[in-house]
């Protein structure tokens, strides 16, 4: 019989892998950094899988660091194509700038591409069907201790 936080772990797990997968083939890839934060929680009856919340995209207001901005600029192999005509430190400032103006979203919603309510719901259903299992042992452990 196979606990619920087995069941948990095994298909957040799987979760994980296919949110890499995604990332990878979306082309959002530059450093790393977001694939690298993802983390899960698993406790008795529940999971959690964290990530840094930046992969949403951000809303206008306060532009992002610019440095953040370089380290995107060197990833992406853009630096080589503009440092005849440009530093990487101006053209981060000038992408800071606008994302700070206009904001930012992904091309493609990585998160709901491999999180979806169908997903959710056999994960619910397995991890539900292993809690049955362990409840009903449970109650045939006790009424057997009762009986004798």
């Amino acid at each position: 019989m196979i606990s619920m936080s087995a069941v948990l772990a095994e298909e957040f797990e799987l979760l994980k892998k296919d949110l890499l997968a995604a990332y990878e083939a979306s082309g959002m890839k530059a450093s790393g950094n977001w694939g690298n934060s993802l983390e899960i929680e698993i406790n008795e009856d529940s999971a959690q899988l964290k990530g840094y919340g930046y992969i949403h995209g951000r809303k206008p207001g306060t532009p992002p660091p610019s440095e953040a901005i370089e380290q995107w600029i060197r990833a992406k192999g853009i630096a080589s194509k503009i440092e005849k005509d440009m530093t990487i430190s101006s053209l981060a400032i000038l992408i800071a700038r606008k994302i700070g103006r206009e904001g930012w979203q992904p091309k493609e919603n990585i998160i709901d591409k491999v999180i979806t309510a169908q997903r959710m719901q056999q994960i619910i259903s397995r991890a539900g069907y292993a809690r049955l299992q362990e409840f009903t042992t449970n109650i045939l452990d006790y009424l057997k201790t009762a009986s004798t």
